[in-house]
């Protein structure tokens, strides 16, 4: 009997102890086995960076197709469902179609130790390869030399999203150390689309393209993109190209908007594809209205909404753009990882918000307890209070602010709890 696809990762999860161990070595040995799949994939565009992969992948993705390509797709983590990390040309990977690819790879491992996101990186790449499309769109897991997608000699294009503060404890304290890693992804002779970077971000980025030959494509240098008359502006040496505002929202977007359309324009999309991806890509849990859920009927009167940023730098971004919105009681209701720096994410937000409800975040070992998160929005300059869950922190909030803007905010694990429930 074929077990199924969350039997096999879970026995996929056992097979080494660690949840991260940066080293491709187990990578090079199973796609070996497997025939190198790797090497069979149509062009492929290759994404790293701190914030905004995700986004800026669905806005390139959107426009693709918009062209009449179709797309494969590889993404993490997942927010419900492991299937959402594998398009096959465009369409969700089946149940049937990863449960085969899953077996094949643990067939082809056996008992050797690697890790649940180097064999399930293999998968994808297997299917990719048994599988015809257009394109091939990959986000890095976590950073990029070392990350297990970075197994393709000859990408069409990488892209490099603004770079910042995280997963210090595998990828250095420094930005510099940081951007490096981020940086493995380059490859001689292929264009990078580079993110406006902190200047000792930048500078490890072009250090390492300088080294090998490296093409950039610089935002704020060789292209950029604003906001303007509720369009968005993008230019570049051959002029400006009117646009609609991403679908997505954020002032952070308008910058993302602008990676995707460098990254269009190289590969030779027209400007309607452009328009296209602006207008039509999708990417949840970024500043996502909640409506018609189960949440929805805790807070009748209230606004709902649900974003998965969880460091720092998105803690800005999402400041900005509540600075952006309409002027109402904003209560955030937070959970985060201890992984995480919780306090610097909440600090850009406490001009905006005063009050906080923390929790825990289910079935997530790594979750800091609602006091812990609690106490760091305390730190942050807010008013805290801790709660069982979000629907007991919704509940509570309707009994005191029933029409409040309430933002569920500071994991995508979180996110992905939300939403499963919704």
């Amino acid at each position: 009997m074929t077990q199924s696809s969350d039997a096999l990762l879970e026995r996929m999860m056992t097979l080494h102890p660690k949840v991260i161990d940066l080293t491709l070595d187990r990578v090079e040995r199973l796609l070996e086995a497997l025939g190198h799949p790797e090497r069979k994939l149509p062009p492929v565009i290759h994404i790293a960076g701190t914030n905004g992969k995700g986004s800026t992948l669905a806005m390139i993705r959107a426009g693709l197709e918009a062209a009449g390509g179709s797309v494969h797709v590889y993404t993490s983590p997942h927010l419900v469902r492991f299937h959402e990390r594998i398009r096959l040309a465009g369409e969700l990977i089946s149940e049937e179609a990863l449960t085969v690819l899953l077996d094949d790879c643990l067939a082809a491992n056996g008992p050797d130790p690697i890790t649940y996101f180097e064999i399930t990186t293999c998968a994808a790449f297997l299917g990719f390869a048994r599988t015809p499309a257009d394109w091939c769109l990959l986000e890095t897991g976590l950073g990029g030399r070392l990350d297990a997608t970075n197994m393709v000699d000859q990408p069409r294009l990488t892209v490099i999203t603004p770079v910042s503060l995280d997963h210090q404890q595998f990828l250095g304290e420094t930005l510099a150390d940081i951007a490096r890693e981020k940086a493995g992804i380059l490859k001689p002779g292929v264009p990078c689309i580079v993110a406006r970077q902190p200047e000792e971000a930048m500078d490890a980025i072009e250090a390492r393209a300088a080294e090998i030959g490296a093409p950039l494509i610089v935002c704020g240098r060789d292209f950029d993109a604003w906001e303007e008359m509720g369009k968005l502006v993008y230019q570049d040496s051959t002029g400006l190209v009117d646009l609609p505002k991403p679908v997505l929202r954020g002032r952070h977007q308008i910058e993302n908007a602008g990676m995707a359309v460098a990254a269009l324009r190289q590969l030779g999309v027209s400007a309607e594809g452009c328009e296209a991806a602006l207008a039509g890509a999708e990417w949840p849990a970024r500043m996502q209205p909640l409506v018609d859920t189960k949440l929805n009927a805790l807070v009748p009167k209230a606004e709902l909404w649900l974003d998965g940023g969880h460091n720092p730098s998105a803690g800005e971004a999402l400041a900005a753009t509540l600075a952006t919105m309409p002027q109402k009681e904003t209560i955030l209701v937070c959970g985060m990882l201890n992984t995480k720096d919780p306090v610097g994410y909440l600090k850009p937000l406490a001009a905006h918000v005063r009050n906080v409800i923390a929790v825990g975040i289910p079935d997530a070992p790594a979750t800091l307890s609602a006091e812990e998160t609690a106490a760091a929005a305390e730190a942050a300059g807010m008013n805290a209070n801790a709660a069982a869950s979000v629907p007991a922190a919704l509940a509570a909030l309707n009994d005191v602010a029933p029409k409040a803007r309430i933002l569920i905010c500071g994991s995508l694990y979180l996110a992905g709890s939300v939403l499963r429930d919704a």
